[in-house]
């Protein structure tokens, strides 16, 4: 038998975690939370399993936890270019939902038209879908999309380079964590994506007096003993 919203709002509502709802509230919101991280609500979405009707039933919730489930259980195969149009407009007020919504193994990355979404996207004039497209590519840069080659990926990265200071801050934010996605791809991107970090440097991001986040830290990540000798052997 299918899950319900009601059944959903109801697991919320026993999961509700105090001390998350404290830290969602030190800051101006438009949704509601329960304070559930993440990694239990994945947990959750698994066993609800895919369910279309519910997500979209779930997206009209005003609570922020039930957003992030029903872009987790809703079906690749059946979501459309559409429907991801109408959630950038209407439904990503928080920016914590922006994130989830395009990336953190969320449904989007793996629909069939994801890749040719995010090239629309990086284009935008809209600052939110070019936060949202540099963050599926970052999410695609983990598969193999048809159409992904290399070329492109070096020409975002020349472009992330040229204009990452330019950009929105939060579009700044997630060109560099496409950056680093795209430069764990193979050693030729690796080389280029580490030339571009080198030459951006510090990345500006304001996660606010009361979050502990920092910038990704790109060349670390790049330049890991791990990365280096998965694309380059031992040798490297």
């Amino acid at each position: 038998m299918s899950t319900t919203k009601r059944e959903v709002i109801a697991w919320l509502r026993e999961n509700a975690d105090e001390r998350g709802i404290e830290h969602w509230k030190r800051r101006p919101q438009t949704l509601k939370s329960y304070g559930i991280g993440l990694t239990r609500l994945r947990k959750y979405a698994k066993q609800i399993g895919r369910d279309h009707k519910l997500a979209q039933s779930l997206w009209t919730s005003d609570v922020y936890e039930a957003k992030v489930l029903g872009l987790l259980v809703d079906d690749p195969k059946v979501v459309t270019r559409e429907q991801a149009e109408e959630q950038v407009d209407g439904g990503l007020a928080s920016g914590y939902l922006a994130h989830v919504f395009a990336s953190c193994d969320a449904t989007l990355a793996k629909t069939p038209f994801a890749f040719e979404l995010a090239k629309d996207w990086v284009q935008s004039k809209d600052a939110m879908r070019r936060r949202c497209g540099y963050a599926l590519l970052y999410e695609l840069s983990k598969r193999k999309p048809k159409g992904m080659d290399d070329a492109y990926l070096l020409e975002r990265i020349e472009h992330i380079r040229k204009t990452i200071h330019d950009e929105d801050m939060w579009v700044r934010e997630a060109m560099n964590t496409a950056l680093m996605g795209i430069g764990k791809r193979n050693a030729v991107l690796n080389t280029a994506a580490i030339d571009a970090a080198e030459a951006i440097g510090p990345v500006d991001i304001d996660y606010g007096s009361d979050n502990d986040c920092q910038p990704l830290d790109v060349l670390k990540h790049l330049r890991s003993d791990y990365v280096q000798n998965k694309l380059f052997g031992e040798k490297k």
